[in-house]
């Protein structure tokens, strides 16, 4: 299993964990009802570290063509009216894999605005040529 685990400590948004965590390829039953890329699978809680700022948890699971075996890139996310954003980048192209590998991305985003943050925005981009999936996700 190759595992890939990165902490950036000196950001608002440490990349807790990037892992790949499937031992063996993953295949859709129905790869033809798939649109590729797919969008990410997110989930997001509020909470306050001891000692520290209250922070947005954000978990993903992401499906990326098992040919290409980079971890995804999680750009720095970006705050506005309430919606962060969240992009996941690694190079894909259009057509639908055969196999896929599962990343799970676990950070913490904090700011002095994050409790005003309602919605995540997630996608997964691709930087050539340039192409996204998107996933909406609401912060309980």
């Amino acid at each position: 299993m190759c595992d890939s685990t990165k902490e950036l400590s000196f950001t608002p948004y440490p990349t807790i964990q990037t892992t790949k965590i499937n031992t063996e390829v993953f295949t859709f039953k129905s790869p033809e009802t798939v649109t590729y890329p797919v969008a990410p699978l997110v989930s997001a809680k509020f909470y306050t570290p001891k000692g520290g700022p209250l922070t947005l948890k954000v978990r993903a699971t992401l499906y990326m063509n098992s040919e290409i075996p980079d971890a995804p890139v999680v750009e720095p996310p970006v705050e506005k009216d309430g919606v962060l954003t969240i992009n996941y980048d690694y190079d894909f192209s259009m057509e639908t894999p055969e196999t896929c590998d599962v990343w799970y991305v676990e950070l913490d985003y904090t700011s002095p605005t994050v409790k005003n943050i309602t919605t995540i925005m997630s996608y997964m981009v691709n930087l050539d040529p340039e192409t996204s999936r998107g996933t909406e996700t609401h912060v309980p």
